[in-house]
């Protein structure tokens, strides 16, 4: 595993001349109400933001959502969106802590399955319990208690969430990668517009968000370079084993090349955050790119 630090350099020259284009947030697939319960929301939709791929010869799960067909994450915020608007109590913790197979069913239904519901309703039940135990119910407060915050908000998440502690070895070192515990603040600022319950004061002190679709991106582009092994693994769609040390190294090297990325940037003029990054290559892989191959498979309610 290899980052080509000349590719960097030469997309830093290109995307300085022409500025990335950084996606807003998406409030046609989102429920806001500006308030608390949009901080329970946010909450919820990535305790469960994982893992959408389906098994070969499985349907790929999608929805219909106002005229559209969505997939993957899209279709989980929209799916969550339709929910509360049919007047399920989703965000309501009580609720949340005794979540049945039953009802997540009906709030996925569409075509396919969303695959891992088992662990969904266990992820959905921790947010509840521990919402209820230690926050009245509200996620608002444990926003609040981090003072504007977001890696006080990051290390909360890593502490009192089991389901968020995304925390790795390898070779004897703690890798804390903690994708979806560093998007929860994200997406607080993308949906509350960076104020209120969405101001934070460090932002720039955040990564990149290391899931599967970053790094097929960036292998596509050139930066990420695989051994022949690994890229043999990964376009037979062969599964890698969380925690293994392939699996941690194409996550690790992700985090890192969008630093280097971020830096090339900054050097050339331009000023953008790593998540505003990840934003601008998450939308960038919606569609094909040239010379792009499969994204690696890894089993995993972390991303």
């Amino acid at each position: 595993m290899q980052i080509d630090r000349s590719r960097v350099q030469a997309l830093c020259r290109e995307w300085a001349r022409n500025p990335v284009p950084i996606p807003p947030w998406d409030d046609s697939v989102h429920f806001s109400d500006g308030g608390p319960a949009t901080a329970n929301y946010i909450l919820l939709l990535d305790a469960l933001n994982f893992c959408f791929w389906p098994d070969p010869g499985q349907p790929r799960w999608t929805i219909d959502y106002q005229g559209r067909t969505l997939g993957g994450y899209l279709a989980l915020a929209a799916s969550l969106k339709r929910g509360i608007e049919e007047g399920l109590p989703l965000l309501d913790a009580d609720w949340l802590a005794q979540v049945t197979p039953e009802h997540l069913l009906h709030v996925f239904r569409g075509e396919g399955r969303i695959p891992m519901l088992e662990r969904r309703i266990a992820n959905a039940r921790e947010a509840g319990q521990v919402l209820k135990s230690r926050y009245g119910g509200s996620f608002a407060r444990a926003i609040e208690s981090c003072q504007g915050s977001a890696v006080r908000l990051v290390e909360l998440l890593e502490r009192e969430f089991s389901s968020f502690c995304d925390v790795a070895t390898w070779k004897g070192r703690t890798v804390r990668i903690l994708k979806r515990a560093q998007i929860t603040p994200v997406d607080l600022y993308g949906t509350f517009g960076g104020a209120g319950l969405g101001h934070f004061s460090d932002l720039e002190a955040l990564t990149a968000f290391a899931d599967y679709k970053i790094p097929q991106v960036l292998r596509a582009l050139g930066v990420l370079q695989y051994s022949p092994t690994l890229a043999d693994r990964v376009d037979r769609m062969e599964l890698l084993e969380p925690g293994s040390p392939e699996e941690v190294e194409i996550r690790a090297a992700m985090v890192w090349a969008v630093e280097w990325i971020r830096q090339g940037l900054q050097a050339e003029g331009l000023s953008q955050r790593a998540f505003e990054l990840d934003w601008f290559l998450w939308n960038l892989g919606q569609e094909p790119l040239p010379e792009q191959k499969p994204y690696h498979r890894t089993r995993t309610w972390f991303y």
